[in-house]
């Protein structure tokens, strides 16, 4: 069954995680639908962005033959050209490569002679059907590959002509593509196709890049293509999904925070809640502890008022147990205060030299009574050669009362008590021992916490306020030393209390 506190971070997850989750499919999705919309929108932005840079290409292309063309045909409305002067205009304009003019009747007028091989290539183009097609279809005609042009010009008296030319590949490549395309603002990679799909001109190498669209030219190249590359990992839908990871990374880290949150609070919780128990239970032990002596001190003090002990050794020992009582009672209101001290930080300490062995048996000589009425077997061993070591007497006594207190409430069957001092690795060692009930290995390191008690059901009997163990660590901590124990389940305890020879 859950505890309340477990039930409320359960459902406190539950109510972030949830929502989270929720919110995760639904950005999924939206961003699966950006993804579907950013590549539709790149498609169309590129094909757009493509159309205008072949219109712009035609354009360019028809402006430098143009400019040609109506020198040609001033030319040629002045009279028939000199061949020099013809050869002029063609060296003035690099685009054309090769010009051949022939009138209706098939005659050539420039050059004089057909080079060798152009006779079969342009003598069909410039035939009679193409001086008729000319005149039917338009002034203009691009054909072989959209290199070999035909235009039909004027002479002087109106007598057409045809106008043969071969553009010249590089001179386009320079003058046209390049001036044209690789002046544009757009980062994508363009590039021109002939006839058979063979690259003509790019703004940068393709590589592996892929091909997402091609345009078609119109009348000036109609067999050429301009194509639209998308190199690797520049795609829109490539960087959507780098922007899906990242904010699936980032909606991750979220929640692992969140979560980490939740439990960080719930174990805070679960601490707190362990806490008000143990004080509780702190509460409740004290007050049974200062219950019981004072009402064996009433008691017995109520007795020996009325006169029923009438025994002179019965009073004696009433007497001793009221004193007893009245020691037990204030360790325990000691305890109590210098754990409030200590918790409020206003805990000092008076060091000053002191004799260890007469601290010890003091110490001891307080616990003589229950001792010798629970038939314990006490032996103490101090060192000869001790010195005077710097403490605080009083708080190094209480912390020794505390552990000798400890091992009465815990022992088992063999009742014997050790305590011995000694110097070892030059500090001053006093240790505790007993034959008690013991202490498991997984507790030692809580039992110097405070209100901790060990939870085994042989010791429950046992009633301690908590704070003994947590007060003399600190008090050991504050001279400078350290507290030590070596215990086994059954085996007694030995609790070391090691301290610097010359004080903090």
């Amino acid at each position: 069954m859950l505890s309340p506190s477990a039930r409320f971070s359960a459902l406190a997850l539950l109510a972030i995680v949830a929502p989270a989750a929720i919110v995760a499919v639904l950005g999924y999705v939206s961003i699966r639908q950006w993804e579907v919309s950013s590549e539709l929108l790149y498609r169309e932005q590129a094909r757009d962005m493509a159309t205008m840079a072949a219109e712009k290409v035609e354009m360019t292309l028809r402006r430098a033959e143009d400019a040609f063309l109506d020198r040609l045909q001033v030319a040629l409305r002045s009279g028939t050209p000199s061949e020099r002067a013809v050869d002029a205009l063609i060296a003035d304009s690099p685009l054309i490569r090769r010009l051949y003019l022939v009138n209706p009747r098939g005659e050539l007028l420039y050059p004089r002679a057909w080079r060798e091989g152009d006779l079969a290539v342009f003598g069909p183009l410039v035939s009679g059907a193409a001086l008729r097609r000319l005149e039917r279809d338009g002034k203009r005609g691009v054909i072989s590959n959209n290199l070999v042009c035909l235009a039909l010009l004027t002479q002087r008296g109106g007598q057409p002509v045809v106008a043969a030319y071969l553009r010249d590949p590089d001179t386009m490549r320079r003058e046209i593509l390049e001036t044209t395309l690789g002046t544009l603002e757009s980062s994508t990679n363009i590039a021109v196709l002939d006839h058979e799909g063979r690259t003509v001109y790019s703004r940068s190498p393709i590589g592996d890049a892929r091909r997402v669209l091609s345009v078609g030219f119109r009348e000036a190249l109609p067999d050429w293509r301009l194509a639209v590359y998308q190199t690797s990992g520049a795609s829109p839908r490539q960087a959507v999904r780098r922007q899906v990871m990242f904010f699936t990374g980032a909606l991750g880290v979220l929640v692992a925070v969140i979560v980490a949150g939740i439990v960080m609070t719930w174990r805070l919780m679960r601490r707190e809640t362990e806490m008000a128990r143990l004080k509780s239970d702190f509460v409740a032990n004290v007050s049974h502890d200062l219950k019981t002596p004072l009402s064996v001190i009433r008691m017995f003090g109520e007795t020996l008022e009325m006169g029923r002990v009438a025994d002179e050794g019965r009073r004696q020992e009433y007497y001793r147990v009221i004193t007893r009582e009245g020691e037990r009672l204030s360790r325990l209101i000691d305890n109590v205060l210098d754990f409030s001290r200590i918790e409020g930080g206003r805990q000092t300490y008076d060091m000053t030299p002191t004799a260890v062995e007469p601290l010890i048996r003091a110490t001891l000589e307080a616990f003589g009574y229950p001792l010798a009425q629970q038939g314990f077997k006490v032996e103490v061993s101090v060192a000869a050669d001790l010195p005077e070591v710097t403490m605080d007497a009083d708080a190094v006594g209480q912390a020794l009362a505390n552990l000798i207190d400890n091992a009465i409430k815990y022992s088992g069957d063999d009742r014997a008590l050790t305590i011995d001092a000694r110097i070892a690795e030059g500090r001053l060692v006093i240790a505790v021992s007993d034959r008690g009930l013991g202490i498991a290995p997984e507790e030692q390191a809580k039992i110097f916490e405070k209100f901790y008690r060990v939870g085994r059901s042989d010791t429950q009997g046992r009633r301690g306020s908590g704070v003994g163990l947590a007060l003399v660590r600190h008090i050991v901590e504050a001279h400078g030393g350290t507290i030590a124990v070596e215990s086994a389940p059954g085996d007694g305890s030995r609790f070391s209390l090691c301290l610097p020879l010359g004080g903090t």
